[in-house]
């Protein structure tokens, strides 16, 4: 059946569309996730065992979902959270994704591994923009690359937590996924059968990942990803690691991939912001909890301290009020997004973050709810 941009109401839709014009090795890089994936499908279904209580007649006809995330105004509760590879999933990759953004008020990650340079798209768009960082071994790379991110204006560091080392992606191993391409016999078999992504890559600019590149002589090609993640990070990243870049960053500084209630008081108390509660979409612990699962424990624990974000298996508005009602300030979208980049580039992102937006602001007037503070633990029972 033939499918157009059009036809996709909601993430499964795109899910369809981009797996229909992904080569399998990629789609299924987006898609996967650690082990027996079932932390990623837990992460969306720990939104169904909460339910919304709706109040009637408030008089809903104006609704604002603004909000304010570490000093951050944004005009929606949401934002594309940093993920990497962009350009591999569509030429125009990160730059459609903060065009997106901009579009729609909120806030945009640019990646370590991101494929267009921190500074380019800081010029370009005037929407908050976060880094998201990996602590290398390199301590001084570490310094530079945060150097480099004040100078071009980044608003909030967000450092990884939760990828000391990569996780167990079966999918990329069986089809031999990698950075440059090493595929296997069913990997290539599968690029073949999608030429149309081919030809895409090859004609438009070269793939690059700036933010290292600018930093690293890779003689003309990044390692692979697993290889990034054994050679240079640092898994004796520790609690004083992280208080030295919070002062060296001297901003807002968030810790993204935080899962418990102690780890994110500890945050708060060496000069954190924010925490993201992460487990990074299922892609590096399975049977890990849910974020949503976790949401409300952090939040009593920190919550006053810091603002708590949330990210990983959010595909609805619902999800998103959900969060904010247990008191998370804004919520993280990734898949949700990428699948649209691949399928139709910055349109289709467009159309993914205008129906999320379309969907808060319904379900806002059916909750009886104008803003965003109304929302509260008081319209939420747990089953």
């Amino acid at each position: 059946m033939f499918m157009r941009l059009k036809d996709c109401h909601n993430f499964q839709d795109f899910r369809t569309l981009a797996r229909k014009r992904l080569p399998g090795p990629i789609y299924n890089y987006i898609d996967g996730a650690a082990d027996d994936e079932t932390t990623y499908n837990r992460n969306t279904e720990a939104f169904r065992d909460v339910d919304l209580v709706p109040s009637i007649l408030r008089g809903v006809e104006e609704v604002d979902t603004s909000v304010t995330v570490m000093g951050q105004k944004l005009d929606t509760p949401f934002y594309c959270s940093p993920t990497a590879l962009q350009r591999l999933f569509h030429h125009d990759g990160e730059r459609a994704v903060a065009a997106a953004a901009e579009k729609f008020g909120t806030m945009f990650g640019v990646s370590s591994l991101g494929t267009v340079s921190l500074e380019e798209l800081r010029k370009k768009h005037k929407n908050p923009q976060c880094y998201q960082f990996y602590f290398h071994k390199d301590r001084g790379l570490n310094r530079a690359m945060m150097e480099r991110a004040k100078e071009a204006g980044v608003e909030v560091m967000m450092l990884t937590v939760d990828s000391i080392t990569g996780g167990n992606r079966e999918r990329d191993k069986r089809t031999g996924f990698s950075i440059p391409f090493r595929l296997n016999l069913s990997g290539l078999t599968q690029f073949a059968i999608k030429p149309a992504w081919g030809i895409n890559y090859v004609t438009h600019e070269k793939f690059a990942l700036p933010q290292l590149d600018y930093h690293i002589d890779t003689g003309g090609s990044a390692s692979s990803i697993a290889g990034y993640f054994t050679n240079m990070l640092d898994p004796s990243m520790n609690w004083d690691d992280v208080a030295e870049m919070v002062d060296f960053w001297g901003g807002q500084f968030c810790l993204k991939g935080v899962m418990s209630a102690e780890d994110a008081v500890h945050a708060a108390e060496i000069g954190c912001t924010g925490v993201v509660i992460s487990n990074h979409g299922g892609r590096q612990l399975d049977g890990s909890r849910a974020p949503f699962d976790q949401l409300d424990e952090i939040v009593q624990a920190a919550g006053d301290r810091l603002d708590v974000l949330l990210d990983s298996g959010v595909t609805r508005g619902t999800h998103v009020l959900k969060a904010l009602s247990l008191g998370a300030k804004a919520v993280g979208v990734g898949r949700y997004y990428l699948f649209p980049l691949a399928a139709a580039g910055q349109p289709g992102v467009e159309r993914a973050l205008g129906l999320m937006q379309d969907e808060i602001v319904r379900d806002m007037r059916l909750m009886g709810c104008t803003r965003i503070d109304q929302l509260g633990k008081h319209n939420l029972r747990f089953r």
